[in-house]
C-alpha cells in the first residue's frame, strides 16, 4: 500500500522582510476559516496590545513574544490547512538577513516556494538570496505573490515590472514553473477569491494555484535508501535494522546492498510498527530483516541500483551561516549526514556566488549568509547521492565542535543553475 503523498503539498513561503509573507499566510488561514475562536482571540488581543485597530493577520504566525513585540517572523512557522481538495503544510520562513539559515530550513522540505514580493520596492537583495537557497535545495516551482497592490492603485504596470524581475531570475535559477499573482494581503484581493480590481489579470487566486500545484516532487530519486538509524535485537535471536526510507520504495524480496560494507543481501521481512508489510515506501519508518548476518550499524546504508557513492572526499555547495568566516583553517567542524557524524575539514573552497549575477567569484572564505563551493575531506567514509538525485542522501549540515551550533547547511554536488 502506498502512502498519500500526492494530496498533500509541502510550502515555504519565502522573500524579504517586510514584504507581506506572515500576512499573506494569515490572511489564507482565516479566509478559508482553518482557524478557531481562540486563535482568533488571541491574534486580535496581541493586535490591541500593539495599538493596532484591526487585527494583525501576521501574528497567525507569528506566535513568539518576541516576533510579536518586534513585528518580524523569526522562526519557521509551521501551519497545517484543509480544503476540499488539498492538504497543506505550510512553513513561513523569515525575511530578515539575520535569519536566513531558519528559511533553509523551512525550504528543506518544500515542494513549492510561495515567494511574497511587495510590489512598490521590486525584488530585493534578501529575496534574490531566498530564491538562490530555494534553487539549491531542490524547489522546482514557485508561485510569486506581488504584493501591496492596493498601495500602488492596482497598476498593472507596476505589476508586470515585478512579473519581469521574477521571469529573468526564474529562468536563470532554473525553476521550471513560475507563476505571479497581483495581490493584497491585508485586504484579501487575490488571495482565496478573486479580486474585482485587477479586471486585467485572468489568472487563479493564490489558493487556486495551490490546490493545483503538483506535489511529491521530493519522490523523484532513482533507487532506494534506508540510513539505518537504530539496531533492534528480536526476541529469539536475531537483528532488524530500522530507518526512514527515501528516494524510492523497498519490497520484500529485493536484493540490496549494504554500504559501506559492500555487502549484498535480499529483504526477508519489512516491519512497520510491528506489523508485517510488502513494501516500505518513501518517508516511512520501518525496520528490514534481511536473509544474511551483518555487522551493519547507524550510519550504514542500505540500498539498491543505482548505488550511491562511498566516499571520504566529495565536492559540495555551502550556505555558510556562521558568525565567523568559513575557511581551510583548521576549524573544528563536525559533519552529519543522514545517521552519521563524522569530523570534517576544508580542502579547498573554490568560490562564491555572487547573488546578483549568479556567477562564481573567486573566494578563499565565506562570511555570513555567503553560499559556495567547496572540498570536503571527512574521517569517515560516508554513503552520499548527489543532492539532485536524492535530497536525504545528498544533505548534510556542519556543526562547530565547540558552541555545537549548526553553522551550514549543505548540498552534495554542484548547483543545477551553475
Amino acid at each position: 500500500m502506498k502512502l498519500a503523498t500526492k494530496d498533500l503539498l509541502r510550502l515555504a513561503t519565502i522573500g524579504s522582510v517586510d514584504d507581506g509573507k506572515s500576512t499573506l499566510i494569515g490572511r489564507l488561514l482565516v479566509d478559508t476559516r482553518q482557524l478557531f475562536d481562540d486563535q482568533l482571540d488571541a491574534v486580535a488581543a496581541a493586535s490591541e496590545k500593539r495599538g493596532i485597530g484591526d487585527l494583525d493577520l501576521s501574528f497567525v504566525t507569528d506566535g513568539l513574544r518576541a516576533e510579536r513585540e518586534q513585528g518580524i517572523t523569526i522562526d519557521v512557522a509551521y501551519r497545517y490547512a484543509t480544503t476540499p481538495t488539498r492538504k497543506f503544510i505550510i512553513a513561513d520562513c523569515p525575511g530578515h538577513v539575520r535569519y536566513t539559515r531558519n528559511m533553509a530550513t523551512g525550504a528543506s522540505t518544500a515542494d513549492l516556494a510561495l515567494v511574497v514580493i511587495d510590489v512598490a520596492s521590486g525584488l530585493k537583495e534578501q529575496t534574490r538570496r531566498h530564491l538562490c537557497i530555494a534553487a539549491l535545495l531542490g524547489v522546482r516551482s514557485i508561485i510569486v505573490a506581488v504584493n501591496k497592490m492596493d498601495m500602488v492603485a492596482w497598476s498593472d504596470l507596476a505589476f508586470q515590472a515585478v512579473v519581469d524581475e521574477i521571469e529573468t531570475l526564474s529562468r536563470e535559477l532554473g525553476f521550471s514553473s513560475t507563476l505571479a499573482i497581483p495581490v493584497s494581503a491585508l485586504l484579501g484581493d487575490n488571495v482565496a477569491t478573486d479580486s474585482p480590481n485587477t479586471p486585467w489579470y485572468d489568472g487563479p487566486s493564490v489558493l487556486e494555484a495551490l490546490e493545483a500545484s503538483e506535489a511529491g516532487s521530493w519522490e523523484t530519486a532513482q533507487g532506494a535508501r534506508l540510513p539505518i538509524q537504530w539496531v533492534l535485537r528480536q526476541p529469539g535471536g536475531g537483528r532488524t535494522y530500522a530507518g526512514m526510507v527515501s528516494g524510492e520504495a523497498f519490497h520484500v524480496g529485493d536484493m540490496v546492498t549494504l554500504l559501506p560494507q559492500n555487502i549484498e543481501t535480499t529483504i526477508r521481512a519489512i516491519n512497520f510498527g510491528g506489523e508485517p508489510r510488502l513494501e516500505a515506501t518513501v518517508g516511512l519508518a520501518a525496520d528490514f530483516d534481511l536473509d544474511d548476518e551483518t555487522d551493519a550499524g547507524r550510519g550504514d546504508l542500505i540500498a539498491t541500483h543505482p548505488l550511491p557513492l562511498v566516499t571520504k572526499e566529495f565536492e559540495a555547495t555551502i550556505c555558510w551561516f556562521g558568525e565567523k568566516p568559513f575557511s581551510a583553517n583548521g576549524q573544528r567542524l563536525r559533519l552529519k549526514h543522514t545517521t552519521k557524524s563524522t569530523p570534517v575539514r576544508v580542502q579547498a573552497i573554490k568560490g562564491v556566488i555572487n547573488i546578483e549575477s549568479l556567477s562564481i567569484d573567486e573566494a578563499t572564505s565565506l562570511a555570513t549568509n555567503e553560499i559556495g563551493l567547496t572540498t570536503l575531506l571527512t574521517s569517515d567514509a560516508l554513503v552520499v547521492d548527489d543532492y539532485r538525485e536524492d535530497r536525504v542522501t545528498g544533505s548534510f549540515v556542519l556543526i562547530d565542535e565547540v558552541t555545537n551550533a549548526t553553522v551550514a547547511a549543505g548540498m552534495i554536488g554542484h548547483a543545477s543553475f551553475l
